[in-house]
């Protein structure tokens, strides 16, 4: 089942090996160097050595345990690392599991020993909320990428992985408070330029008796003649759209991303959508958007 905005493959391809690794991820993720061949020469078997040695790296290439089964990882990987411990029979790695506790304590002291944090840990929880809100503040990304953004914080700061849906919920949950940080900021920003600026925002919605069409579809019709009494109508549209003086909101404290995506979506929305949009998302749609159709198309 999709976990919120991921699709079913994103969500299974989460935190494991989707394929063999590339000869340079090899040298990178699984190469052991003293300190590892140390600490794996600890083990009383060559099972353990190798099957602890897969967990070590294995925890480095994708940023967690694989507690179901320590041993889901792609049979080059086994070979590479039974090569560098001078371990002839890789298949020995097979009799890692028969002891099912054996997995979890290795992993425990492979985290301490690595200094990997628990998810769960309350500073690199704050220190994480902390990237997740001004990441989805100061950008205009989708949930795929922020997703994706999440989760390279993590393996950069050694903070094992969570459940996909943990951590795809967590995720959702901040864009959600960045879009209504940015609504009411906008808002905001429009009332204190003209405490009526809203209203009169909201008149542009309704179809006037007599006509087909709201006002703001109206002033938004680009000229559809390249003849002068066109271009008079649209310089007097121009003139109506100015009088709203919507340069007077400042959004100085809003990143200029943000501000593009919002405009671009309040251009595309139609009056009777807007109409039915909730405050304050309403006015911060139609504050953005300017409605600067038709004055575009006169400045073409």
């Amino acid at each position: 089942m999709p976990v919120e905005f991921l699709t079913d493959e994103q969500a299974a391809a989460y935190g494991r090996f989707v394929e063999e690794p590339t000869r340079p991820e090899l040298e990178r993720f699984f190469f052991l160097d003293d300190v590892d061949r140390d600490l794996i020469a600890l083990r009383r078997t060559t099972a353990h050595q190798l099957g602890f040695a897969v967990q070590m790296c294995t925890v480095r290439y994708v940023g967690r345990f694989l507690v179901e089964d320590p041993l889901d990882v792609p049979w080059s990987v086994v070979e590479h690392l039974a090569t560098q411990l001078r371990i002839e029979d890789a298949s020995v790695v097979k009799r890692y599991t028969e002891r099912a506790k054996t997995a979890y304590e290795h992993a425990w002291e492979i985290r301490d020993a690595y200094g990997y944090h628990p998810f769960e840990d309350a500073e690199w929880g704050r220190k994480f909320r902390a990237f997740l809100h001004g990441r989805a503040w100061t950008g205009a990304e989708g949930p795929v990428a922020l997703f994706n953004q999440a989760v390279g914080w993590l393996r950069r700061h050694r903070v094992l992985l969570p459940g996909v849906s943990v951590l795809a919920k967590q995720v959702a949950s901040v864009r959600r408070v960045a879009e209504k940080r940015l609504y009411a900021t906008v808002a905001g920003a429009a009332r204190r330029a003209d405490a009526s600026l809203s209203e009169d925002l909201v008149a542009l919605l309704g179809v006037p008796e007599g006509r087909r069409i709201s006002e703001l579809e109206r002033l938004r019709r680009p000229p559809t003649r390249t003849t002068g009494a066109s271009l008079a109508k649209a310089l007097e549209r121009v003139d109506e759209i100015s009088a709203f003086r919507l340069g007077r909101v400042k959004l100085d404290k809003v990143p200029p991303n943000r501000l593009a995506t919002l405009a671009r979506v309040g251009l595309g929305s139609k009056a009777p959508i807007l109409e039915r949009t909730p405050e304050p998302k309403r006015t911060a749609l139609q504050s953005l958007s300017r409605v600067v159709g038709p004055f575009q198309q006169v400045r073409g």
